[in-house]
């Protein structure tokens, strides 16, 4: 089994290679043509533990790995407040998955404590000795969770780029006092949009680079690897309905999910193939909301104003892992994604064809909301509830709210939800009509006394850690400030 190209068939990689590689070498996607193919019984998979499920999912992605069980466990065992590692709320009348729980208090955490071990694995398999610099954009959450995993992995280094003044407080002092003698952390001016295909074009400008003994790699959703870990909580969401008796096998189950890049999502898509019964994917935005138009109408634009707001983590333009999406509907037209790809960068648009637009919302539904009523929402859940929701939570609670109001059945709907409210602690403090402190620590204190919800452990002990990444560069300099960094012996 070998994964392809979204752009070329002729590219091929085992699923060592493509998570190894990250991106393909003319900037495509690594996927698989077809999921529902594989050899895998999903009904049986919702009878194992959270563990084995996730063993035996990527075990059916990713067969070229040995001793899955082994990696899983040494991924995740100890790092997440609870064994189930996405533990399923029942908030009013739909549910909340808690994706939080991990070492940073987002949802990353559930691919990004699992994807240090799958890159040490299949180098190893791949039998390679090059040194492993993992490169990464991030508009808030990957940063960090990838720090976290990577740090002083041996055989792997770790640049992280964000965008300057463009992630909340709480997040920024995640990354730059993040410690280990193999992680680098720094801010790019511009957006997450100029990162990511800063990040991109690295790629390309390195594919035929000597690199002194080092391969580039990407923590990202774009790598497959980051990518197939996520697939596991729509599963354990469904297995958690299933035996508290909310459903019956079969039966359809609802998922909305705040989202920017697409991988969330897609991870989703990726289930139903898989053959896990789910009803519609409701796409989730912000005041960014290229992807609620581009469901609604079949035209992706990103020339359009790029809003900083209170749900950063989904300030994105130019989502990636859509691109997965369209080779799939296209009935793996490689050559269509090729030219519909080549359509955004050149002109900043594409359109896709009626037929597959027809075929996209068959599965996906979709809906935004600006920061005003996120909001608004935070403080009617908290007053109705007693749940303490992040700000892009907030929006995939909102927009929940309509399509189960436009829906035609009861199934139960599940709100996905990514970060701890305690990372964007002056939106949320607001929201419940306090006036925050410029001082987002005592934000954090003030939240606590106002509510009474935990600060998670690793946000709370932020305060008293050195930062330790200062460099701020431009866009066009990350391509030099990478092969400088890969060059030097000790960061």
């Amino acid at each position: 089994m070998m994964y392809q190209s979204t752009r070329d068939h002729r590219l091929a990689a085992s699923s060592t290679r493509a998570v190894l590689d990250g991106i393909a070498p003319d900037g495509g996607l690594y996927i698989l043509d077809d999921l529902s193919s594989l050899e895998f019984d999903w009904r049986s998979v919702l009878e194992e533990d959270t563990m084995e499920m996730s063993a035996r999912i990527l075990a059916a992605l990713l067969p070229d790995f040995p001793e899955m069980s082994a990696l899983v466990r040494r991924g995740y065992e100890g790092k997440f407040e609870t064994d189930e590692l996405t533990p399923l709320v029942g908030v009013g009348d739909r549910y909340v998955l808690e994706l939080f729980r991990g070492p940073t208090s987002a949802f990353k955490d559930v691919a990004l404590s699992l994807l240090p071990r799958l890159i040490t694995a299949a180098r190893d398999a791949e039998g390679m000795t090059d040194e492993i610099v993992i490169l990464t954009a991030t508009s808030g959450d990957t940063g960090k969770a990838a720090l976290e995993g990577f740090h002083d992995v041996a055989g792997t280094r770790i640049i992280v780029f964000y965008p300057h003044g463009g992630v909340s407080a709480v997040q920024q002092a995640q990354m730059t006092t993040q410690q280990g003698n193999n992680v680098c952390v720094c801010a790019v001016r511009g957006n997450f949009d100029d990162a990511q295909t800063g990040v991109k074009n690295i790629f390309a400008a390195c594919a035929d680079r000597d690199l002194n003994g080092a391969q580039l790699s990407s923590a990202n959703s774009i790598n497959i690897g980051r990518l197939a870990p996520q697939i596991v909580y729509y599963f354990k969401a469904y297995a958690d309905l299933l035996h508290s008796g909310r459903i019956k096998l079969g039966q359809p189950v609802h998922y909305v999910v705040p989202t920017g890049n697409f991988g969330d999502i897609l991870a989703g898509y990726f289930a139903k193939l898989l053959g896990l019964p789910v009803g519609k994917l409701v796409c989730a935005s912000n005041a960014n909301n290229v992807l609620t138009d581009f469901i609604e109408t079949g035209v992706y634009d990103k020339r359009r104003p790029f809003h900083k707001t209170t749900s950063p983590s989904m300030d994105i333009l130019v989502s990636s892992n859509l691109e997965r999406l369209l080779y799939l509907l296209s009935g793996c037209d490689n050559e269509y994604v090729a030219n519909l790809m080549a359509q955004l960068r050149d002109n900043g648009c594409y359109q896709v064809s009626d037929a597959l637009l027809q075929r996209l919302r068959a599965d996906f539904a979709c809906g935004c909301c600006d920061d005003a009523e996120a909001a608004e929402v935070i403080a009617q859940v908290w007053k109705e509830s007693c749940y303490l929701m992040d700000p892009h939570t907030a929006v995939a609670w909102a927009v929940s709210q309509r399509f189960m109001e436009s829906r035609s059945d009861d199934a139960p709907v599940v709100v996905l939800s990514t970060a701890s409210p305690y990372k964007f602690p002056a939106a949320v403090l607001s929201a419940l009509g306090e006036t925050p402190d410029e001082d987002e620590f005592a934000v954090m204190d003030r939240l606590h006394e106002v509510t009474g919800v935990a600060v998670p452990k690793n946000l709370a002990s932020l305060r008293e850690m050195e930062v330790r990444h200062t460099d701020v560069i431009d866009r066009e300099e990350m391509l030099e400030y990478v092969l400088r960094k890969v060059g030097e012996k000790q960061w």
